[in-house]
């Protein structure tokens, strides 16, 4: 039995879902799959808005969900005004998935539903990841990570669908972004957004901007290091990057990764 089998047949058990969606990869896959196998009138996708998701993303996602004709609706999340998450501490996410977890629960429950289910996949157990504790303590199920599927397996058979996501690059909340410790600020957040969407408007694809108070640590994949460096782009980057309020930009020349502000973690 192929791992796309072993994940339809989890979804059937469950008869009835709501999607936490927001419009990645994973997620897509996993809203497209569950309409596939229980039909739209047993799915319920809800996408979750707040300043720490950008309203390009969520856009996006909105008319993803209309595109797989699925039932959908937005919801306003408050993780901001959490002084155990403003204050940005290792377990930072830990809270934002309570916050919206919590509503979630609460929405299914409204709707008769009785599973909620994330796009979690199976490389996600070899991150940090707090948030992992808050779906535990509620019971939320990530069936792509029970039926054993990866990241790179999860853009192939998105591929196969032909959905539209399947080569869309990684992202994470912008609080990531910021160091722990480092409080979360509405201003920041929004200078994080800025700063990303300028650099893919440059043409960089996936890539980071990490917070460091006046500096700015830009993360890009090392084949697009050499095109940053040339003087055109990087005159352009300075300049606008100054405007933002950085006084100094510079270039990780590790390259993007997974949660990079993770590392100080084992250090």
């Amino acid at each position: 039995m192929t791992k796309a089998e072993i994940l339809k047949n989890i979804l059937k058990d469950f008869k009835k879902v709501l999607v936490a969606y927001s419009g990645g990869v994973d997620s897509t896959f996993l809203l497209k799959t569950s309409i596939d196998v229980l039909g739209a009138e047993n799915v319920l996708a809800v996408i979750a808005s707040s300043e720490t998701y950008p309203k390009s993303e969520k856009d996006s996602a909105e008319k993803l969900c209309r595109n797989l004709s699925a039932n959908f609706m937005v919801i306003e999340t408050q993780e901001i005004n959490d002084r155990r998450f403003k204050s940005n501490p290792k377990d930072r996410c830990y809270y934002c998935k309570l916050e919206l977890f919590s509503k979630l629960k609460d929405i299914a429950k409204e709707n008769n539903i009785a599973y909620v289910i994330d796009g979690s996949n199976a490389d996600d157990v070899k991150d940090y990841r707090p948030g992992t504790k808050a779906k535990s303590e509620l019971g939320i199920k990530s069936p792509l990570q029970e039926a054993g599927l990866t990241k790179s397996e999860i853009r192939k058979l998105s591929k196969d669908l032909g959905l539209p996501t399947w080569d869309k690059p990684s992202y994470a909340c912008l609080a990531s972004r910021i160091p722990y410790g480092t409080e979360i600020e509405i201003e920041t957040l929004d200078k994080i957004d800025k700063a990303e969407i300028f650099l893919r408007d440059l043409g960089f694809k996936q890539l980071r901007v990490r917070h460091h108070g006046k500096l700015a640590r830009i993360e890009l994949l090392k084949e697009d290091i050499p095109k940053v460096l040339q003087k055109e782009y990087m005159d352009k980057i300075n300049k606008y990057f100054e405007a933002l309020g950085y006084i100094f930009t510079t270039i990780d020349l590790k390259g993007y990764r997974i949660g990079s502000l993770n590392e100080v973690l084992n250090t």
